[in-house]
């Protein structure tokens, strides 16, 4: 979207849509897996409940999946990471088809047989995978196919500032700075890859000054704002369309949850969660939607029951759809 008036009402709703789904999920997915009472031998069950396996929840780092996906067109590619709810939602991807899959429903973007960490909608474009740095190299294809065929769509790489420390990252940056293709490459900093804090695996402060070295702009966005994700994202995306090559974007992002649900989070300060929630960029946002005259607080409660409600109908939708059949176990699968 341009038009900065219609991007940014936008980018609210899908910001109160996001959060709502992440807790949302949450809550579900301790459905069945704790014991009702904590006894000696019982313990947390990850295989239990309506949504087995593992679970990345990514609140608190709305904007920079609003800020970018503002910008894109449906024929665009989005490959996101392992923590990739956000991504999805702000691309486009079917709610109740995603939620489904979680749930490991027939009627499941991958018919269930995918989870959380596999999500994959070939219509509007989406991808994502549990590998740390395998976002990027699929969206160098994805925007060199683009190329070869003369359109102006672009690809977008996710990515965690962890990631930037994988031969993935190293390859896939200097392959698209050669061929000048049409990639934005965006790496959440959210200071933690799993229970690593940045400064202990990452030789400079900054992952965006890498990119220089690669012959491309490297653009630091120091802090969790939707605005300035849109304004960054915005200049890269037009770059890239125009054909002039590929941006590196890095955004210092806020990971509220664990890095996945049941992690005990001994690693962070204990105070560290309430620190960042008190400068959380939903209310700040609206704040200032509200001060330019572009949200109003009637518009406001109306576009956040929005969200909501296509939240609650996705998990309502998912949780009355269908098992997959046991006879179509090997069907959609190498074997």
């Amino acid at each position: 979207m341009r038009n900065r008036d219609e991007a940014l009402p936008w980018m609210y709703e899908k910001m109160v849509e996001i959060r709502h789904y992440e807790e949302a999920m949450a809550a579900v997915y301790l459905e069945g897996k704790l014991p009702p009472k904590i006894q000696k031998g019982l313990a947390f069950d990850i295989g239990s409940g309506p949504v087995p396996g593992e679970m990345h929840l990514a609140a608190g780092q709305e904007p920079v999946a609003v800020g970018v996906c503002a910008h894109l067109k449906k024929e665009d590619t989005v490959v996101g990471t392992h923590r990739p709810h956000h991504f999805a939602i702000a691309k486009g991807v079917p709610l109740d088809r995603m939620t489904a899959e979680m749930f490991g429903k027939a009627a499941g973007l991958g018919k269930g047989k995918g989870g959380h960490m596999h999500l994959f909608d070939a219509e509007h474009r989406f991808s994502c995978s549990g590998i740390i740095g395998a976002s990027l190299p699929p969206a160098c294809g994805a925007a060199l196919a683009a190329k070869k065929l003369g359109r102006d769509w672009v690809a977008v790489a996710f990515f965690g500032e962890g990631a930037a420390n994988q031969g993935s990252f190293h390859e896939s940056l200097n392959l698209a700075a050669l061929w000048r293709l049409p990639v934005v490459f965006v790496c959440e900093d959210n200071q933690w890859a799993i229970s690593v804090p940045k400064t202990s695996a990452t030789s400079i402060p900054r992952v965006s000054d890498r990119a220089p070295a690669y012959g491309m702009p490297g653009i630091h966005v120091d802090r969790n704002d939707a605005i300035r994700v849109w304004e960054a994202a915005g200049e890269a995306v037009d770059r890239a369309r125009r054909g002039e090559g590929p941006t590196l974007i890095e955004v210092r992002t806020d990971r509220y949850f664990g890095h996945f649900q049941g992690d005990a989070e001994v690693y962070r300060p204990k105070d560290e969660v309430a620190r960042l929630r008190a400068d959380d960029p939903i209310p700040r946002l609206a704040a200032q939607l509200k001060k330019e005259g572009l949200l109003g607080d009637e518009e406001r409660a109306r576009s956040e029951a929005r969200a909501k409600a296509r939240v609650d109908q996705a998990f309502a939708f998912a949780r009355a759809a269908e098992d997959p059949k046991p006879a179509d176990a090997l069907a959609d699968v190498f074997v």
